[in-house]
């Protein structure tokens, strides 16, 4: 695949697409924002930007998107009607991308779901995990283009990239809660937080949390690890509705997502993730 289209030129699509222009991928790029698309023409002048949705699918071999979810990729894979392939990079509801496959599959086209995990940092530097759920021949085809941007693995059927990476959040937000939390306690008692997570990542406690997101975005207090909180508790909620759906229980994950839900109500949807350690800093002092 040589040419794609591309949904979606936020913070996280607009160093994707730069990527795949790095790459020698032909890429024809639409946003529904105005500014987002005329910010994108100046920072990603490689590729071509188009005014709609469906002209994505002009002359392309697949279009990816990256959009905010489920509801808004529908609405936009009712507009691609030419495109053959589509990729949901999205953070989207994996029963409903099963749902919405098996529609477009009814017409003769491909949905893959190919979530990603990395971050913006992950995105500008093209080492993005992409979680890919597909049947194995459409995802091979697709394997170069998505390199560009990381490092894909195919999961499983379609769903199972939505699945993974939902229950991934939902992980990634449990470790930050308790990693935070036993640091805001050594420091009641006397420790210093650097030292802590220095000893802690030479040990069997270590977490992305202690690895990243403490020493480089709430350490230094600036909480710029460049995922909103909002995006979290989606996801989270999304893995904990997967959860539903199943047999097995799950009081640490409800209890994980009631936290949060808490912590998005008090600092809004747009604050960083990692403020969450800031708010639980703050709710200790009142106690």
């Amino acid at each position: 695949m040589n040419t794609v289209g591309f949904v979606g030129l936020g913070h996280m699509g607009t160093p994707m697409v730069s990527r795949l222009v790095g790459a020698g991928v032909t890429v024809r790029a639409y946003d529904a924002s105005p500014h987002a698309r005329s910010a994108f023409a100046e920072t990603v002048p490689g590729a071509t930007v188009v005014d709609d949705a469906a002209a994505t699918a002009d002359g392309t071999d697949a279009v990816l998107l990256c959009l905010p979810n489920s509801d808004v990729v529908e609405a936009v894979v009712a507009e691609l009607d030419a495109a053959r392939v589509i990729v949901d990079m999205s953070s989207s509801e994996p029963l409903r991308t099963r749902a919405l496959a098996a529609q477009l599959a009814d017409t003769g086209r491909v949905l893959v779901d190919a979530p990603v995990s990395g971050g913006v940092s992950g995105a500008r530097a093209g080492t993005l995990a992409v979680m890919v759920g597909g049947p194995d021949d459409v995802v091979a085809d697709l394997e170069p283009v998505l390199a560009a941007m990381g490092r894909p693995r195919h999961v499983g059927p379609v769903g199972a990239g939505h699945a993974l990476k939902a229950l991934n959040n939902l992980m990634s937000a449990a470790h930050l809660v308790a990693s935070s939390e036993a640091v805001l306690v050594g420091e009641e008692f006397g420790l210093d937080p650097a030292v802590m997570l220095e000893v802690v990542n030479g040990s069997s406690g270590r977490s992305g949390s202690t690895e990243n997101k403490w020493p480089n975005h709430i350490l230094p207090g600036t909480y710029g690890a460049g995922f909103g909180i909002g995006l979290m508790v989606k996801d989270i909620h999304i893995a904990l509705d997967l959860a539903g759906s199943t047999s097995v229980p799950t009081r640490h994950a409800a209890a994980t997502v009631a936290l949060w839900d808490e912590a998005l109500a008090a600092l809004g949807p747009t604050a960083d993730h990692t403020e969450i350690a800031r708010w639980l800093r703050e709710k200790a002092g009142e106690s």
